[in-house]
């Protein structure tokens, strides 16, 4: 069936309701509208779903939803999970309330059981509720920080992370069988919960989740000594991040925690932002302008499933406040982790961090000066989580931190996704611990830099959108996938690696070797003089990034660098 026969099923079949067929029937001669639509069913990949939001079956919309539920909830039976259940959440996007419940009714027509938060919750949160509670799975409707015209459809297993092989595949297989929209089953409401099927869960998972995270501060002493001298600004971009974030600063000693008012309740439109993403500038716009009023000495702000964490930092020499990237985060929390836990003597023998290969190089200086072991996992932190998985069953190490570039981390393993909330409490716990040293948080990262080098980082990505964005990103990675380039500028190529062919060529020995990760859309190219650079496809939106990372011999050096090789990169590659 072409785009123009599904769309004429949709506007005619009686199993799409009233209200889809007249928003159909809106763009009725609209031949590009309909064609974005209907020329492809909405994706279930290895992150689930993820679109805009209407009517069509390259949309976010009811049936789409109950097609990857019926799909999943064919994957448990065959599991024989259906009395574990599945925990689900959601956070304050469109629909968000409405696709959760959609899922659950499929699963309970399914005789699954089904655990749904009686309101918004953040993500890391549902991964921690899927261990807490035996679930063989987990979904969390939520779009992170797309546009609000965006939702999406995670699914996690039994580990409380994002499925991954050969779980992915098998629950994709089901959902791709699913063909007939009529196939898609429900029950009502009062029926599921007559028959124990429909369970709410309320505060007793938050009680839970926020006790394991105070288990992570390493200096809990501190926070109460220094409280009073610390001042915080928190945003959560309108999102789910608000009431935990409020708890745990007050819980473990914060008196100065200041909230963005005009960003505190949730809101789909997120009508303060034209883009609810704590990685740019201008979602920090209100929380900056509040942080000079107090003289903050941190503003934080969540994405609004609040897995991500963006942070600015006060210099107290000129007063202004400077940017923290994910890279910058993570090293400076990993710092605090190892070398606090080593002065405390809890850091265990076997301790290990894991980063995102497009993350900085800082990391694997900072881990060798603490002789902890790192590793490295593809993009997405279902990988790392697979990572600690594999820990916990071979009994080899104990990851104390894990994190990749595009601001989300996790300390311990209380969850297995990136946790925004555990990542303010820490961010603030080091604010009072480096404060009992005289330093900000910019002091001590200037400080890291001398120790270690000038590693920075930087990304570029060009938004290409839809089926013609599609196939010109699939053109530019096959471009450069056949002729990978041999150098960049003034840096020479060292090592070139295929994550989809699971090839690495050293060009400086002239041998291949067989990349030990998962198959996936990634090149990746080693350069001489700690440089480096690596080129994939998003895969959550239209667009294909490119990761540079350089090191330089000062922080203006490094920018220069940095810049140098970004031009040149996109000049070989873009």
């Amino acid at each position: 069936m072409d785009y123009k026969e599904k769309y004429e099923e949709w506007c005619n079949n009686p199993i799409f309701d009233e209200a889809t067929k007249q928003e159909l029937l809106s763009i009725s001669g609209n031949e590009a509208e309909i064609q974005d639509r209907f020329y492809k069913d909405l994706e279930f990949g290895t992150a689930g779903l993820r679109g805009v939001i209407g009517a069509g079956t390259n949309r976010m919309n009811i049936y789409t939803v109950g097609k990857a539920t019926q799909g999943l909830a064919n994957f448990i039976i065959k599991q024989n999970g259906q009395n574990k259940g599945v925990a689900i959440a959601y956070d304050s996007r469109h629909m968000s309330k409405e696709f959760s419940q959609i899922a659950a009714l499929c699963l309970n027509a399914n005789g699954i059981k089904t655990y749904i938060f009686d309101s918004l919750r953040p993500t890391p949160e549902l991964s921690f509720t899927i261990r807490n509670l035996g679930c063989i799975s987990g979904i969390i409707v939520t779009a992170s920080h797309n546009p609000p015209e965006y939702n999406g459809y995670k699914v996690y297993w039994e580990d409380g992370a994002q499925i991954v092989a050969p779980i992915d595949k098998g629950i994709i297989d089901e959902v791709n069988s699913i063909t007939d929209y009529s196939a898609i089953k429900t029950m009502s409401l009062e029926d599921a919960k007559l028959k124990g099927l429909y369970n709410v869960i309320s505060t007793e998972i938050d009680d839970r989740y926020i006790a394991e995270l105070k288990k992570l501060l390493v200096h809990p002493e501190l926070i109460k000594q220094e409280a009073e001298n610390i001042k915080i600004v928190y945003t959560p971009l309108h999102g789910t991040g608000n009431v935990l974030v409020q708890r745990i600063l007050k819980e473990i000693g914060f008196t100065n925690v200041y909230i963005v008012k005009e960003q505190e309740l949730p809101d789909g439109d997120f009508p303060t932002v034209s883009y609810p993403n704590p990685e740019d500038p201008n979602a920090f716009e209100l929380a900056l302008k509040l942080a000079k009023e107090k003289d903050a000495d941190i503003v934080l702000a969540n994405d609004p499933d609040a897995d991500r964490l963006g942070v600015y930092v006060k210099d107290t020499k000129n007063g202004e406040y400077i940017q923290f990237n994910g890279n910058m985060t993570g090293n400076l929390v990993c710092e605090y982790i190892l070398s606090q836990k080593k002065s405390t003597n809890t850091l265990p023998e076997n301790a290990a961090v894991i980063k995102s290969i497009v993350s900085s190089n800082l990391t694997d200086a900072i881990c060798a000066s603490y002789n902890v072991k790192m590793f490295e996992a593809l993009t997405g932190f279902k990988n790392i989580a697979k990572v600690i998985r594999d820990f916990e069953e071979q009994h080899t190490y104990d990851c104390v931190f894990s994190y990749e570039e595009s601001y989300g981390c996790i300390i311990g393993t209380h969850a297995r996704d990136k946790d925004g909330i555990v990542a303010v409490m820490c961010l603030c716990e080091a604010v009072a611990y480096y404060k009992t040293q005289g330093l900000t948080l910019w002091d001590q990262m200037n400080k890291m830099y001398e120790k270690y080098g000038y590693y920075i980082e930087g990304q570029h990505s060009l938004v290409l959108k839809g089926a013609e964005g599609a196939e010109k990103i699939k053109e530019m990675m096959t471009k450069v996938r056949n002729n990978p380039p041999k150098s960049f500028g003034d840096y020479t190529v060292t090592k070139f690696s295929d994550y989809e062919t699971s090839k690495s060529i050293d060009y400086e020995t002239n041998t291949e070797t067989v990349i030990n990760q998962p198959k996936s859309n990634v090149l990746y190219f080693d350069l001489n003089n700690n440089a480096w650079c690596c080129v994939r496809p998003s895969g959550t939106e239209p667009k294909i990034k490119f990761y540079i990372g350089v090191k330089g011999t000062s922080l203006d050096d490094a920018k220069e660098k940095l810049e140098t090789l970004k031009t040149d990169v996109l000049n070989s590659m873009g």
